[in-house]
């Protein structure tokens, strides 16, 4: 008996295998919430072996410094990945850890994302450098638990084939049901051969307009179409900015005043989702630029070789524009230095240009940045007759920390030091900044002369950093519990001043269809296909979102549904009440549907970016 458990407890192998299941388990318990013993022996378990097995077999004479390092990297890697999942409500690819270098964007969550029990995760680490004395010293053999770990790294690779055999529809949802490290290499695999399951088939814009809903008319027969035609293009892409800010108090205060102001020359749409993947801010741009879809679990950018992309700023170029583009951050910051050149930007102003003046967060104030388009306009204005300014905000950036001067609302003492206090902010402060720069235009005499399009490019409360008493404080302003479409709806205000007099529209849209209104409005047609269309003509619409919401979920004018995740089931809302329905009334076709649009969108975007 005693020889027994000496072979089950005493010997290296056994007990570092019985020490990683244990770390395994507790990780899909915190990630997936699975506590299913036999799947994690059986599927998650014998990759995580084989690895290990591999590293033992590879560095003979230094076994257990390979066993300490390899705890010691899964540790972190299980860190990440938790920390990862607990603020974007997605489990990370290895495309994420690609763009590791990008983390600065949430730097300074990461505090508001941690427990002391993470921690735990590294407690094997502590633990195998006492036990590596106390093996060497006994000098036990190997060979035969080596055996035993190789076996597990066998089961490992039959259920990565088995894993081969399903579709990769959502990584979250797959990798709980087929393991982590299988829904890396399904990943890789289907990258490697392109788009995963586009569509070559050509479909036309009637086509596309009947999977959505809608009758097809040509863009010219629209009534908007040229109505705003020969003015000067001005994009704000604002950090953050969520729809339920606008037209909202608090403390008898407007959170936009400016915007809010600035309604009264504008054409608003309140039912605008965002769509953006795994590139957030640059995704919107991607969005805002070509009217397709992003890659979803890797930053669109990436997919960028160097070739010109057809994009609103080269048709904008064509019909006589001059084409300017500005943020307050590092051009090389999810690779906009790739980006902007392929979009055909006439003029790119980041960092290199921008003073790092009155910092805030990772970067310049909104009122240096702004300041700086200021100065910039009038040398444009003497080479082009008409310009186009795409302007990206930095300040209402996470974590929303704003030094004390630059708070302009009176908040409740009950909302200071709080995330969606400081969110809001970060938010009036930008606004601020917004409203100078429309009163600097209308000073230069171009104000009247212009489309001023501001939208909102994802939600800033979501996640972990997002507690239970910032629930309750939304609940207090929204007046009902904060939903998902609380959360993904970002405001579109498209002023035309003398054209719009303050129309709302709730119809339901995307980001994918702000290039195609806002060409409608100036009469102009795009050279390539568009997947979005045009908001004040079309009342239909299906999306789809990847990255934010499990794979195959889609959103149509009476539908939220939210696909099964890594913790959740299917869901079905009603999406103008956000009440849990069992209706499933076309249920199957909204999800083939939306899937066959983002999948003829990625053949599109895979012919414009290979080179």
């Amino acid at each position: 008996m005693k020889n027994y458990l000496d072979t089950v407890f005493l010997h290296p192998v056994i007990f570092i295998l019985l020490v990683l299941f244990i770390k395994i388990y507790a990780f899909q318990i915190v990630v997936f919430e699975n506590t299913s013993f036999f799947h994690v022996l059986f599927v998650e378990f014998p990759m995580w072996a084989l690895i290990l097995t591999l590293l033992m077999m590879f560095f003979k004479k230094r076994t257990w410094a390979a066993i300490w390092f390899y705890n010691f990297i899964l540790s972190v890697l299980f860190i990440v990945v938790v920390y990862y999942t607990r603020y974007f409500s997605t489990v990370p690819s290895y495309y994420d850890v690609k763009q590791i270098y990008q983390s600065n964007s949430v730097g300074g969550t990461v505090a508001l994302l941690g427990s002391p029990y993470d921690f735990l995760f590294f407690v094997d680490v502590v633990i195998v450098l006492p036990l590596i004395w106390f093996f060497k010293k006994n000098s036990t053999s190997f060979a035969s638990a080596k055996r035993l770990a190789l076996g597990f790294g066998c089961l490992g690779l039959v259920m990565s084939a088995i894993a081969f055999r399903y579709p990769l529809i959502d990584v979250s949802y797959f990798a709980k049901k087929h393991g982590y490290i299988q829904s890396q290499f399904v990943q890789a695999y289907e990258n490697s051969l392109g788009t995963a399951l586009a569509s070559q088939e050509h479909m036309s814009e009637k086509e596309l307009e009947t999977l959505k809903g809608n009758t097809y008319v040509p863009a010219r027969e629209h009534e908007t179409f040229g109505v705003a035609s020969n003015r000067h293009v001005f994009i704000i892409q604002v950090e953050s900015l969520q729809e339920f800010t606008i037209n909202q108090s608090i403390n008898g205060q407007e959170i936009t005043p400016n915007l809010n102001a600035l309604l009264k020359d504008s054409a608003y749409f309140d039912n605008v989702y965002q769509q953006i993947g795994a590139g957030n801010t640059s995704d919107a741009e991607w969005l805002m630029h070509t009217s397709l879809y992003p890659e979803g679990m890797d930053p669109t950018v990436n997919t960028i070789k160097g070739n010109e992309i057809p994009s609103l700023v080269r048709t904008l170029k064509r019909n006589g524009y001059g084409t300017a583009t500005y943020h307050a951050d590092d051009i090389t910051y999810w690779s906009r230095d790739k980006l902007y050149p392929a979009l055909g930007f006439d003029f790119i102003f980041t960092s290199n240009e921008i003073p790092n003046e009155k910092e805030i967060g990772f970067g310049p104030a909104d009122e240096v940045l702004f300041d700086f388009v200021e100065e910039q306009l009038p040398k444009q204005l003497k080479s082009h007759d008409r310009m186009y300014s795409n302007i990206i905000t930095l300040t209402s950036h996470t974590p929303f920390d704003m030094p004390e001067e630059y708070e302009i609302l009176d908040l409740p003492e009950n909302y200071k030091d709080t995330y969606v206090g400081n969110y809001f902010q970060s938010v009036r402060y930008t606004d601020e900044q917004i409203g100078l720069f429309i009163e600097q235009l209308k000073k230069l005499g171009i104000y009247d002369e212009s489309i001023i399009l501001i939208y909102g490019d994802h939600s800033g409360l979501h996640g972990a950093p997002v507690t239970e008493n910032d629930k309750v404080l939304l609940k207090e302003v929204l007046g009902h519990d904060y939903t998902m479409h609380d959360r993904f709806v970002v405001p579109v205000i498209f002023t035309v001043p003398e054209l719009f007099t303050g129309e709302t529209f709730s119809h339901l849209g995307g980001q994918i269809d702000l290039m195609p209104t806002l060409l409608n409005l100036l009469g102009i047609e795009h050279d390539t296909q568009m997947i979005g269309h045009n908001l004040f003509h079309y009342s239909e619409n299906l999306l789809g979102m990847r990255y934010y919401l499990p794979g195959g979920s889609f959103i149509s004018d009476k539908t939220f549904y939210m696909a099964p995740s890594a913790k959740l089931p299917a869901s079905i809302y009603d999406r103008k009440t956000m009440k849990k329905t069992k209706n499933t009334n076309r249920l199957q076709k909204g999800i083939d549907n939306t899937l066959l649009l983002m999948e003829y969108s990625d053949y599109i975007r895979k012919e414009q970016t290979e080179e």
